[in-house]
């Protein structure tokens, strides 16, 4: 068939089919195992560096008993500086909301919506490590290359708009794995996800943030089309010649995605019709919090336009260090200013949800790659703390799991996870399910074998399900 002979509606109408029909085909061919979704899509508060769950939600009262003194067993030999003896935090931890959950005093907004926040106080199992941490945080293995679990959704159960990505990445950090943390590894390309914003915080700011290559200023719409259509009917031929290919197909659809989001995208991240009120609730009117409170903002518009997965980073760096939560030092200073930059954005996120009717079917999941240690880091400068894969604390919100509630335990010094550990793996599979994914099920075959997000092991953390 000569291109010419097909008319623009019938190319648009390829060019639609095009992204929306692989985000139809890649949902799992047997769709029987599908679980009630209890969520519709994600939204992940990514704190790099590592924020401390003693300091900041996991209360223990044996912290200022023996302040300064031993740890009365012994630590993990994997240090990065030389430690000391049990600290107490700098700030007092209070009961919040009716639930009564623990929140540090550093937290001045959070505690209006402690009722809805469900903590996780026994993760573990991630590296030691920022790198291994990070990459095991995303994509489930510490060393190997993975496909990020945002892809896995994406892969899973699709988009729901043709016109954006099923999997945005907001402002990512550049560090410690970047794009590896959001890339697709072997699943088809299409699943990747897209960065909004360039990596880095403060130094990048979410005003300036968008999607890249979006405009094309050589050729207009008419002829893009042209362009489109004629890819189409190449490929088709191949296909019909037993020449096709995935990467080819990912290609494909992947230009018919930009075609469409730059009609799409630049409405999304266009926050000029929001109200003072909504600025405000997300802290847009102090210089303190406007950074992050703008891409908290672009989630929220991202997550009511169809996005599955969209993750939200602070990262970047502070002048003592250049990971924003990675206190060695510097701990008391370091933390409140990044509870500062954090608190009143992330609450007028969830607030804002809530009121719009999007809590229910969003899932929020918010924390680092890891905690802090209960000891004291020696080092040049004021104290900090070291890195703590043992026993930390995650919180999530909204989207099926229980409200007010503390899931799991570390203990009495807040070191290992004692009750109902949480690794990353369960805590991917209790993702995946309330999504609406069978963990076990969720695969792709690469190179002889099947690949799954939790490799082969994780278990979903039931408890915590509403």
């Amino acid at each position: 068939m000569n291109p010419a002979d097909i008319s623009r509606r019938n190319a648009l109408g390829r060019i639609a089919i095009g992204f929306g029909g692989l985000a139809a085909n890649t949902l799992l061919a047997d769709d029987s195992f599908h679980l009630p979704a209890r969520a519709k899509r994600i939204i992940f508060l990514f704190m790099h560096g590592g924020p401390s769950h003693v300091d900041l939600f996991d209360y223990k009262p044996k912290l200022n008993e023996f302040n300064g003194q031993p740890l009365p067993f012994a630590e993990r030999k994997v240090q990065f500086a030389p430690r000391g003896n049990l600290m107490a935090p700098p700030w007092k931890l209070r009961q919040v909301g009716q639930s009564g959950l623990w929140m540090s005093d550093l937290w001045q907004y959070l505690p209006r919506v402690a009722d809805e926040l469900c903590m996780l106080h026994s993760v573990c199992e991630t590296n030691v490590s920022h790198g291994g941490a990070c990459m095991k945080m995303h994509t489930g293995n510490e060393a190997l290359l993975r496909p990020s679990m945002g892809a896995w959704v994406s892969y899973g159960i699709g988009t729901e708009n043709q016109n954006l990505p099923a999997f945005v990445t907001i402002c990512p950090t550049s560090l410690h794995g970047g794009e590896h943390n959001y890339g697709a590894a072997f699943l088809p390309s299409a699943h990747q996800g897209v960065p909004l914003g360039t990596p880095g915080y403060p130094n990048s700011s979410a005003k300036q943030a968008k999607f890249h290559y979006m405009e094309n200023t050589q050729h207009s719409r008419a002829d893009q089309i042209q362009q489109l259509e004629l890819l189409r009917l190449m490929h088709e031929r191949t296909r019909q010649e037993g020449l096709n290919h995935p990467d080819l197909e990912a290609r494909l659809k992947s230009f018919e995605l930009a075609f469409r989001m730059q009609m799409a995208a630049p409405e999304a991240t266009d926050i000029g019709g929001e109200s003072e009120a909504t600025r405000k609730l997300y802290g847009m009117d102090i210089p303190a919090t406007e950074n992050f409170g703008h891409e908290c903002l672009l989630a929220r518009r991202m997550a009511e336009r169809g996005v599955r997965f969209i993750q939200v980073s602070h990262a970047g760096s502070l002048p003592f260090n250049n990971e924003q939560w990675d206190q060695h030092t510097y701990l008391e200073q370091g933390h409140s200013i990044n509870v500062g930059q954090i608190d009143k954005p992330i609450t007028g996120l969830i607030l804002d949800l809530k009121a719009r009717g999007l809590l229910d079917d969003t899932l929020v999941l918010w924390g680092g790659e890891f905690g802090r240690t209960p000891t004291v880091q020696k080092a040049n400068g004021p104290v900090g703390r070291d890195h703590h894969p043992d026993g930390f604390t995650m919180w999530m919100a909204g989207g099926g799991v229980k409200r007010g509630f503390r899931y799991g335990k570390t203990d009495e010094f807040g070191y290992h996870a004692i009750e109902d550990r949480c690794t990353i793996h369960d805590l991917h599979a209790t993702i995946l399910h309330l999504l609406g994914l069978d963990h076990e099920r969720l695969t792709y075959r690469h190179s002889g074998r099947d690949f799954r997000l939790t490799d082969v092991s994780g278990n979903v953390a039931r408890k915590m399900l509403a």
